[in-house]
């Protein structure tokens, strides 16, 4: 279970990760991966996070640099070297990878912000909820559930 024996507190505030809504180049997630990228390098992610971070089959990070064709620790050593900005990486990560066209990166967004939702994702935002007490439908994609945990989304009534 890929997002299996992660932080059970709620909310999971951790300064300096931004949503996976939040888009670099009109990309969604890149700046969250870079984000996960940096904060772990200063230890400050949270540790039952590292095992699901990078290059773990089926994480939004493993699904990221597989869009752009980029070895993620390529991408990690790129991004700690700390002389680029974010666009910098993500230009960085078209030039060792490849850099989608604008449909390309359509269908990547509507996949990802819509991940959970009818599709094979729809155990792990339901596993994740019940971690935090809340019911299986509080949510509908990881994006949401993500932005829930982290108090960024306030649902109704709570």
């Amino acid at each position: 279970m890929v997002f299996s024996g992660m932080a059970q507190n709620y909310p999971t505030i951790i300064p300096g990760l931004r949503s996976p809504f939040e888009q670099i180049g009109g990309i969604v997630y890149f700046g969250r991966m870079l984000d996960k990228i940096r904060l772990a390098s200063v230890g400050k992610l949270p540790d039952d996070w590292q095992a699901k971070r990078g290059s773990v089959k089926g994480s939004f990070d493993w699904r990221c640099c597989q869009f752009l064709k980029v070895d993620y620790a390529a991408l990690e050593a790129e991004t700690l070297k700390g002389n680029k900005s974010d666009e910098e990486i993500l230009a960085w990560a078209f030039a060792n990878g490849r850099q989608p066209d604008e449909q390309e990166i359509e269908v990547w967004n509507a996949f990802m912000t819509k991940r959970g939702w009818r599709d094979a994702g729809t155990p792990f935002v339901a596993e994740r909820l019940a971690e935090i007490g809340l019911a299986p439908d509080a949510v509908q994609t990881m994006f949401e559930f993500i932005d829930l945990d982290e108090g960024r989304l306030k649902l109704e009534g709570k």
